[in-house]
């Protein structure tokens, strides 16, 4: 069973500001966008679960401060909730409570490949947060998307099929991420225009996270010691920190917070951060834009995914508290529930 989604919204307006980025890329930021419209036909989604919690979301009608009011009834679009071989997967988007345009993308993929001695279970998750002005940022997401899932399906799951699962996975992970760099890049040539976006893409394959990242957006892992960032920030405030020059709770307030200096699309090529992680005993796995966990507390992200069983409650949760915040920035969250894993 293969099941998948990709969430793609029909926008009109112009972007707002959100991120900055600087040296290797053009001074841009990232922007929110329209209500979430139904996921590509392409891309199935699984029934939502019976009586869903009702959780506050964004809602259509803007408060006096230019905020959109929260309402238990508007929720964010459902991408995914589906499960294979004892993993569970949700990946969730909003536009929060400050944007007209939302320019995150994600995608998630659960499903098995043939392989000696049994089937081995297979995910593939990302998240994108676009910047760029006049749906830039839309762009450059979505094709950020769509163009690293097709080259890891070439370059894994279809050869697989034939009973040839033996290539490289750090360098193809690279490679994809590498790829959807190089075709934002030509489409904003082409169009004339300004684009670029976040990228944290996951590739899960048995017990091993593979993961290929660049910008800010964030990948944890919930083990039984805690919440754990696998990735790092490409902004000045995170460089920063590494530097021991900021303390990370002063980052949430630093006037740089925004301020990127690495990005997907910016420019003709891209330095791409790889992890190579094996899941052990921990029980989640988040992907999330800078509108998620710039707005909760790792804290209470570290609760959420304590306190939900299934993977669409936490994400449910997660953007909840992220409106609930201030929602200033379009929200996207890919959590997947892993099966426990003998090291």
């Amino acid at each position: 069973m293969v099941a998948s989604a990709e969430v793609e919204d029909e926008t009109q307006g112009e972007a707002t500001a959100g991120h900055e980025t600087q040296d290797e890329v053009a001074t841009e930021e990232h922007a929110g966008g329209a209500a979430p419209t139904e996921p590509d036909a392409a891309f199935p989604l699984a029934d939502p679960p019976d009586d869903p919690p009702e959780v506050p979301m964004a809602h259509s009608h803007a408060a006096a401060d230019g905020t959109r009011q929260l309402t238990a009834t508007a929720a964010p679009a459902l991408c995914a909730t589906t499960s294979h071989q004892g993993l569970a997967a949700a990946a969730m988007r909003d536009i929060g409570r400050m944007r007209e345009i939302n320019q995150d993308s994600i995608f998630a993929l659960l499903t098995s490949l043939p392989r000696e001695g049994g089937d081995v279970p297979i995910g593939l998750f990302v998240v994108a947060d676009g910047m760029g002005g006049h749906e830039g940022g839309e762009v450059a997401s979505r094709l950020a998307v769509r163009t690293i899932a097709h080259s890891v399906l070439a370059q894994l799951v279809l050869p697989a099929l034939d009973g040839n699962m033996d290539g490289a996975l750090q360098p193809m992970m690279v490679s994809a991420v590498q790829a959807a760099n190089e075709a934002i890049w030509d489409s904003a040539q082409v169009a004339g225009t300004d684009m670029g976006t976040t990228c944290t893409a996951a590739l899960l394959v048995g017990g091993s996270l593979y993961i290929a990242h660049v910008g800010d957006s964030r990948a944890y892992l919930f083990e039984p010691g805690g919440l754990r960032q696998l990735t790092t920030d490409h902004s000045t405030v995170g460089r920063l920190i590494q530097l021991g020059q900021l303390e990370a709770h002063e980052a949430r307030d630093h006037p740089l917070r925004s301020q990127l200096y690495r990005t997907i699309g910016q420019q003709p090529q891209v330095m791409v951060d790889f992890i190579y992680q094996p899941i052990g005993a921990s029980s989640h796995l988040l992907l999330c834009s800078d509108g998620l966990w710039g707005m909760v507390e790792e804290p209470l992200i570290q609760q959420t995914l304590a306190n939900c069983l299934w993977p669409q409650d936490a994400c449910h949760e997660l953007i909840a508290l992220a409106n609930l915040a201030g929602g200033e920035d379009n929200i996207a969250a890919v959590v997947v529930s892993l099966p426990m894993v003998e090291r």
